[in-house]
């Protein structure tokens, strides 16, 4: 088992990505933006400068925390931003000898049941992405977050069924916030474990972050790993107990959140935030 993260949340810069790995003691980073950019999309010449600073720096790139069919990506529009971003993806991570890259099953359709999701047109476009890594030699995994798979358990199961080789990264925080439409409305929302419980045989990857969902103000209050509703130390638990060899990657968004632009703090208060918590995570591990 390896320990790495998404660095981005640590720094801005490869710079200062390398700087928090090194400080950890970790040579892994789950690389997604450097300088504002996803790794799949940096200029070539920025990309060049990537790739010498950390191999100066002795880290390496485990995964691409990609774009590719995410949540911003629509199912009834076309398909060829997602078909753009592997293309650009494959050599950069064969450069880089980096054999995991995350991807999704494209955004919920929100005015649509969870079964009418154009389920075969999903299945469709994953499978086609799915086999372009495996040909190249490399894994993608589906990450529970906001898109078809992520909707409960049910439906990431169906998911691997139709895609056959695709395997997971399980996101121990994801379900603390997002619906779970495997049960009738008002969706509830989802349990990390039960989630967890039912496809753990198919987890190639995890993911951890942690927080309490705030019905109140309708938001995530997050946490450091094990201090929320992500039933993070259960599963890290039955993780080692079941021989899990793979990663763990952490992604705190308590100084920063990729995905809200108002959540934002100096670079050192993310660098000690990122730091922290993998050291909190590393204990977190001995303990279990």
């Amino acid at each position: 088992m390896y320990l790495t993260g998404f660095a981005d949340e640590a720094a801005t810069s490869i710079e200062g990505q390398i700087r928090a790995t090194r400080e950890l003691g970790w040579e892994y980073i789950e690389s997604r933006n450097i300088d504002g950019a996803n790794i799949h999309d940096l200029p070539d010449d920025k990309f060049e400068e990537v790739c010498v600073k950390l191999e100066e720096a002795g880290v390496k790139i485990n995964c691409f925390g990609s774009a590719i069919a995410n949540w911003g990506k629509k199912i009834d529009k076309p398909f060829d931003t997602s078909l753009e971003e592997t293309k650009r993806a494959i050599p950069r991570m064969q450069k880089l000898g980096t054999k995991l890259v995350r991807i999704m099953s494209f955004a919920v359709l929100p005015d649509r049941s969870p079964e009418d999701q154009m389920e075969e047109e999903r299945f469709r476009r994953v499978s086609i992405l799915h086999r372009m890594f495996a040909d190249a030699g490399m894994q993608a995994v589906h990450e529970n977050c906001m898109n078809y798979g992520g909707m409960g358990w049910t439906y990431t199961l169906r998911l691997l069924e139709n895609v056959p080789g695709l395997k997971l990264v399980f996101d121990t925080g994801n379900p603390v916030f997002t619906d779970d439409r495997t049960k009738p409305e008002p969706y509830p929302k989802q349990s990390a474990w039960e989630f967890y419980s039912h496809v753990k045989e198919h987890v190639a990857y995890v993911h951890i972050k942690d927080g309490i969902w705030n019905a109140t103000e309708g938001k995530t209050d997050f946490t450091f790993p094990g201090e929320g509703d992500g039933d993070v130390r259960r599963i890290v638990k039955d993780l080692l107990a079941r021989g899990y060899d793979g990663g763990i990657s952490i992604e705190p968004h308590l100084a920063v959140v990729y995905h809200d632009e108002s959540v934002q703090s100096p670079e050192e208060i993310k660098h000690a935030n990122y730091v922290e918590y993998g050291r909190r995570m590393m204990r977190l591990i001995s303990e279990a």
